[in-house]
């Protein structure tokens, strides 16, 4: 217990007597991780926006013109019983019409020239959110495409696919930028602890000579990495609310964008708490490259 102290103390007289590399630790780090929380927060209310495209895909499963009434009960209760199904609404010939004159008002005299309504009754499907992905979709169609009283099944794969792929970059631009400016985090901690160690060397050697152990040597510089880190990212998140306040208040009273506010959100607490959880790793891997690298590795 006094040993664990000891280390405690040391790491914070070490941020104490250099407390202006500290200070700028803490202020680089945190305007590094706000950068890598800029675009988190992007990342996370486009794919959310995303996500609520693919809550707009449909899916027409139209009937055959014989069947009947009970038939189409049947295939509702299958399509409903389908894993991949999260809802079915049933259009009716005559709803089928209506709806068509209401949209196209001015194409409505087409079909009354025909005689009897050539519009068929139809299901409209929402798949579960799991199962949006182009491939599963179009795997269902040509599943449901077989079953007796289907007579078409419709649904805009390009949309789809086009939708996949703008979620696929996201992510991969994510990942892309959320390692370069981690790796950029790292390395201000690193150098800061760097700093430090030169200060120290001689104090270190002398560690050395009377025999202390690599942990004892290393781990108070460990726990400065640690408190930097976490220091940096509460700051950054901090930095992060005030700007996305302000930003929600400046388009709350902008025109064309008035209402989007009400679509974007901030991180939840637990990824918050998560961001800190982060900002401490890195700041114990800069510190433990920075150690590696002066070498107090040596016995």
């Amino acid at each position: 217990m006094r040993s664990l102290s000891y280390l405690f103390r040391e790491a914070w007289a070490n941020m104490r007597i250099n407390r202006t590399t500290t200070v700028v630790a803490i202020l680089t780090t945190a305007f590094t991780l706000a950068c890598v929380g800029i675009f988190l927060l992007l990342y996370v209310n486009l794919r959310s926006a995303a996500g609520w495209l693919q809550d707009d895909i449909k899916i027409m499963v139209y009937l055959d013109e014989r069947l009947t009434r009970e038939g189409a009960s049947e295939l509702e209760g299958r399509l409903k019983a389908d894993r991949m199904v999260a809802g079915t609404l049933f259009i009716s010939k005559e709803q089928a019409l209506s709806e068509f004159r209401a949209q196209f008002p001015a194409d409505s005299h087409l079909l009354e020239g025909l005689g009897e309504n050539p519009l068929p009754a139809s299901f409209v499907v929402t798949l579960a959110a799991q199962y949006r992905a182009p491939d599963a979709v179009k795997r269902w169609t040509e599943r449901v495409r077989t079953m007796p009283g289907v007579a078409k099944v419709d649904y805009n794969q390009e949309w789809i696919d086009a939708l996949a792929g703008l979620i696929h970059y996201i992510e991969l631009i994510a990942i892309g930028v959320g390692v370069i400016l981690s790796a950029a985090a790292v390395t201000i901690i690193g150098n800061t602890i760097r700093l430090t160690l030169v200060s120290r060397r001689e104090e270190i050697e002398i560690l050395r000579l009377i025999g202390a152990t690599r942990s004892f040597i290393r781990i108070p510089y460990l726990l400065e990495g640690a408190v930097l880190g976490a220091c940096g990212s509460a700051l950054s998140l901090a930095i992060l609310k005030g700007g996305f306040e302000l930003f929600r208040q400046q388009i709350s009273t902008t025109g064309p964008l008035r209402g989007i506010e009400t679509l974007i959100a901030f991180f939840p607490a637990s990824v918050c708490l998560a961001l800190i959880l982060v900002g401490i790793v890195l700041g114990i891997a800069g510190s433990f490259v920075s150690l590696r690298r002066f070498g107090d590795g040596r016995t």
